[in-house]
């Protein structure tokens, strides 16, 4: 699992690895996931809504890692 969060943490933050809450990316998705202007995200509202939606985000990491399983099930069978 937490290899899937560094996984998803090193895509999503590609540029701004030192620091995500810059991250266009990542902006976009706390604004249309919060409401917050993208342009408003700074590293405290970057920090309060992760630990917001850290239960969520932990779902979607198990989503993820399912899927990576089943897609190598898949091509294995190949």
């Amino acid at each position: 699992m937490i290899f899937y969060a560094l996984r998803l943490l090193w895509v999503s933050t590609r540029g701004y690895r030192l620091r995500p809450w810059l991250s266009p990316f990542l902006r976009w998705r706390i604004e249309t996931y919060t409401g917050i202007p993208a342009e408003s995200v700074t590293f405290t509202i970057f920090l309060r809504e992760m630990w917001k939606a850290r239960r969520e985000l932990a779902q979607f990491l198990r989503w993820g890692a399912d899927m990576r399983q089943m897609e190598r099930q898949t091509q294995s069978r190949s």
